[in-house]
Formats: structure tokens, sequence, C-alpha cells
């Protein structure tokens, strides 16, 4: 073994003994915190999953009615309602606490639809496309706020996990080793003092 540069005395002892107590609550402590942050990124990953499964159904909606209004009204035309229909710019964002982890929370779109056109020259096939992509603009936010937080969680679980590595395997064993240094060190020099005091008194009887 190594030679430790520590003086085995009883202070460094007992120091050491609560530096290792203090080591092995934070591995605990990290460890839940991992485990936590695990569970709420993949009930996230599971969450996108799915909205992205509704996105992809309401795009196919969306498309294979613009498809009809691409028929039935021409494509110039098409051209012209979008030109009129507003840009969504008043997107809310709020954010919260996971484990000390900022998690962005996007405020739910309104779900009323309320088209920016005349229904002059229009056709029902016009009111599904914009209907269902209105829908899909609503799931995007969702999702984009989902993926965000599961980026954040992800490089809060790297570093938990790589602080968490660093106290098992070297903070941990080192002051173990430390400790069973110490006592063995101190337990050694007990020993020698009794022998050594147990021949003095065996010195000073054989003088008598």
């Amino acid at each position: 073994m190594a030679k430790l540069k520590v003086s085995p005395t009883k202070s460094n002892l007992l120091a050491t003994k609560n530096s290792l107590e203090l080591a092995e609550e934070g591995y605990e402590l990290l460890d839940k915190k991992r485990n936590v942050l695990i569970k709420e990124m993949m009930d996230r990953i599971d969450a996108a999953k799915e909205i992205q499964s509704q996105i992809n159904k309401y795009f196919y909606n969306a498309y294979e009615a613009l498809q009809i209004v691409d028929i039935t009204q021409g494509i110039q035309t098409v051209e012209e309602i979008a030109g009129g229909i507003n840009l969504i710019d008043n997107v809310k964002i709020r954010s919260y606490s996971v484990m000390g982890v900022e998690i962005p929370e996007v405020e739910e779109l309104t779900a009323e639809i309320a088209p920016h056109y005349s229904f002059y020259k229009t056709n029902l096939a016009l009111d599904r496309a914009y209907e269902n992509f209105q829908k899909v603009v609503q799931l995007i936010s969702r999702l984009a706020e989902i993926e965000t937080s599961v980026y954040r969680l992800a490089t809060s679980i790297k570093k938990t996990q790589k602080r968490a590595n660093a106290l098992e395997n070297i903070m941990i064993p080192r002051y173990k080793t430390t400790v069973k240094f110490i006592e063995e060190t101190l337990e050694e020099k007990e020993r020698e003092d009794f022998f050594r005091i147990k021949l003095l008194k065996s010195k000073k009887k054989n003088k008598k």
C-alpha cells in the first residue's frame, strides 16, 4: 500500500471519519437526484413520442385537405389566403425547477379555431386544412418544450452522474483507506506503548 500523506493522529482520524460520512451522504443525495431526473426525462421522452405521432397525423390530414383545396380553388388562391394569416408571435414561456433544473413551460396556445380569411369562395377542405395546421402548431410548441426539458435534464443527469462517480470511486474509497491506515497505525502504536510499559514494569520489578 502506498504511504499516505496524513499524520496518524486521533484528530485526523475523527476529521477523516466526518469527511467520509459527508461523502457517503452526498453520494446518497446525488443518487436520489439522478434517479428522479432520469424518471422525469423518461416520462418526457414517452410524451414526446406520443405528441410526434399526433403531429404526423394532423400533418397528414392537413396536407390531404390542402391538396383538395389546390385542386378546387387553385394554388394562387391558397397562397393569397396563407399570406393573410397572422404569425404566432405571442408565445409565453414560464419555468419551474425539478431538483435544481430549470424546466420551461410553454403556455398552451388557444384551441379556438378563428380563420383569418373570408368564407367567400372557400370551402370546407380549406377549413379542415386550417384547423389541422392550427393543431400542429399547438403540438409543436408543446414538443419544443419537452425537447428542451429533456436536453436540460440529460445535461444535469450527466453532471450528477460524474459527481456521484467521483464520490463513489475516488473520494469514499480514499477516505476509507485513510481511516483504516490511521486506525491500524494507532492500534500498532498502542500495542507498542503497552509492551514498552510492561517491559519497564518488569525491569523495575527485577531491580527490586
